[in-house]
């Protein structure tokens, strides 16, 4: 008989013992227990499966520290002794979902190529199978990339303008670059709430986010036009690239590289040695962007969330 439970203090050490050995991303014991420090992890948010006294199962959720609840699944793993992995794994994340009012997210992290790998699709296809049945269906596969001073910090052409603006001159180019958007959470969110409302969640989300807001900055053309916008960014990591976009009746003319070097040339100058971003896998353009000024493709993640707008 398999048990589900929140751990207390005292399973810490049965917690922190675990280790993961397949090929997907998973959380160490010095990471969960520095971040545990600082009240990201927590004991009512780390969940275990037991067979009498033994662990079989792990599940852990993370938060931002001042949060009243998680945000994502960083860690999911069962003993494949216990047979249905994926049944398992399904209870562990539904056991929690029961006193998470809001919507979460689970990203398994795998490096690229990961379908011809049968060990890395084996154990992402049983998380899958888990999230699924607990009902995080919404899946869309994200490009992870990563910049550092090696790869060049890309020079300022001249294309564009850009200049710092009100908080209602970004909320309206926002919403002006949500139109014909390749990134499916937005478009998600505009067939479900419309453009306005899209944009106003975005913003509001790189407000709260750790970046800082005098960072931001708008793209005008020679002519004056507004081209588009570029929102450097962090997370309680590292800093990132955070938000880009050009407005629907420029694109395709390059803008969008000289948006996403002016991010670069923003973290660069504060002495960054990383910066990291995602784009989903059918971004094309996107990822080509990121490819052409030198950030690296370093690992693929497979966001899984009970977030229904699609």
């Amino acid at each position: 008989m398999i048990s589900y439970r929140a751990v207390v203090p005292v399973d810490l050490d049965r917690v922190t013992s675990w280790v993961v050995t397949e090929p997907v991303g998973w959380i160490p014991a010095e990471r969960y227990l520095a971040e545990l420090a600082e009240n990201m992890y927590r004991p009512e948010w780390t969940w275990i499966a037991e067979v009498d006294d033994r662990v079989v199962g792990r599940a852990l959720w993370w938060g931002p520290g001042d949060n009243a609840y998680p945000v994502a699944l960083d860690c999911l793993d069962v003993d494949p002794a216990v047979g249905d992995r994926a049944a398992v794994g399904a209870e562990l994340i539904r056991a929690a979902l029961r006193g998470f009012p809001r919507p979460v997210q689970y990203a398994i992290k795998v490096s690229g190529g990961w379908r011809d790998d049968p060990a890395a699709s084996a154990a992402v296809e049983w998380r899958r199978a888990a999230a699924h049945a607990a009902g995080l269906t919404r899946e869309v596969e994200r490009l992870q990339f990563e910049w550092t001073p090696a790869d060049g910090v890309p020079p300022a052409t001249g294309a564009l303008r850009f200049a710092e603006a009100s908080d209602e001159e970004f909320l309206a180019v926002f919403t002006r670059i949500t139109e014909g958007s390749l990134d499916a959470q937005t478009r998600a969110s505009v067939a479900a709430k419309g453009a306005g409302a899209t944009a106003r969640e975005e913003m509001d989300f790189y407000l709260g986010a750790p970046g800082k807001r005098e960072w931001w900055r708008i793209a005008y053309t020679h002519e004056g036009e507004v081209a588009g916008m570029a929102i450097p960014s962090a997370t309680p990591y590292n800093v990132n690239v955070g938000y880009l976009g050009v407005v629907p009746e420029l694109r395709g003319r390059g803008y969008v590289d000289g948006i996403l070097a002016e991010i670069t040339r923003i973290h660069a100058a504060s002495g960054e040695t990383r910066i990291t971003a995602t784009t989903d896998l059918g971004n094309a353009p996107m990822a080509a962007a990121f490819r052409r000024a030198g950030y690296r493709n370093t690992e693929i993640r497979i966001n899984l969330s009970n977030d229904l707008r699609s």
